[in-house]
């Protein structure tokens, strides 16, 4: 006669997959998934445009009727223009954080292929990215050439590729010398099939975590340049850019910079809590 395991109650079952994803990693990733469906329905959650001025509710505070979260020295909604500052701001770090994984992966597996003077160029690159100081060369670039979305996107790109190409190489190496990648090669692969279809899918999990790592520096990062004015330019606007505009009217008005001060924070530490939960979980020398 067959035997029926006794059912796991809906209670005990509930509490033993949140005992798998700790209660700061569900804010987390709640918090981001807000940030993200924020950027994507931007347009329909602006309550005016970004330039839409209204002088005669210039520095209005928060909790005004029609501005909830006050105006700003133009009488520009604060709300709207957090909202379209969220969007930018995640556009350039998820585009410089793809850039930069792309970038570093495929030198590491240059390295990881050619070896020899190959490897020893692509690692001298790493060493010397690694001892550049980034914002300054940042800095130097923007003031010479001015500022634009697709050279802040670029810039911000190539910051952090060393470690992809770090990671990349050593995973790749290693990966070479097991069973799998020697048999494909055996049966003919190229070596483009080895490293697309073979190697990089094991690698993935490790790629995918260091860029949740790099993904707030790159916010950070952002948010500093825009800061210093060298950054997204009016009358675009992102995060940095407003904690900028802001900073003039700390006193009188601190809900301007208040707002997106807060957003910074809470999506980097967000970003980061999730990496961090995602590197206990993938990475097996840690289990």
């Amino acid at each position: 006669m067959m035997s029926i395991a006794p059912a796991v109650p809906a209670p005990r079952m509930i509490t033993r997959i949140r005992l798998k994803m700790p209660i700061l990693v569900i804010i987390a990733v709640g918090w981001i998934s807000l940030m993200v469906l924020t950027a994507i329905f931007a347009d329909q959650l602006r309550p005016y445009e970004i330039t839409r001025m209204d002088l005669m509710a210039r520095l209005a505070p928060m909790g005004t009727p029609g501005h909830w979260l006050g105006t700003d020295e133009l009488g520009r909604d604060v709300l709207t223009r957090l909202i379209q500052s969220i969007r930018v701001s995640l556009m350039i770090a998820f585009g410089a954080t793809i850039l930069s994984a792309v970038f570093g992966t495929t030198l590491g597996f240059l390295a990881a292929q050619f070896r020899g003077w190959v490897e020893h160029l692509v690692m001298a690159l790493a060493d010397f990215q690694a001892a550049l100081p980034f914002m300054i060369m940042s800095l130097a670039v923007l003031a010479f050439f001015g500022s634009s979305m697709i050279l802040l996107v670029c810039l911000m790109g190539f910051y952090g590729w060393e470690r992809y190409a770090r990671i990349a190489r050593g995973l790749a190496i290693s990966a070479s010398a097991q069973g799998y990648a020697a048999a494909v090669v055996q049966l003919g692969a190229s070596p483009r099939r080895v490293y697309l279809k073979h190697i990089l899918p094991n690698v993935a999990s490790t790629l995918i975590v260091s860029m949740t790592l790099t993904f707030p520096e790159i916010i950070l990062m952002e948010s500093g340049l825009s800061f210093l004015g060298l950054g997204v330019q009016p009358p675009q606007t992102s995060l940095g850019n407003m904690v900028g505009f802001g900073r003039e009217y700390l006193t009188r008005a601190p809900w301007i910079m208040l707002a997106p001060s807060i957003v910074i924070v809470l999506t980097t530490l967000s970003i980061s809590l999730l990496g961090d939960w995602l590197r206990d979980r993938l990475d097996p020398t840690i289990r």
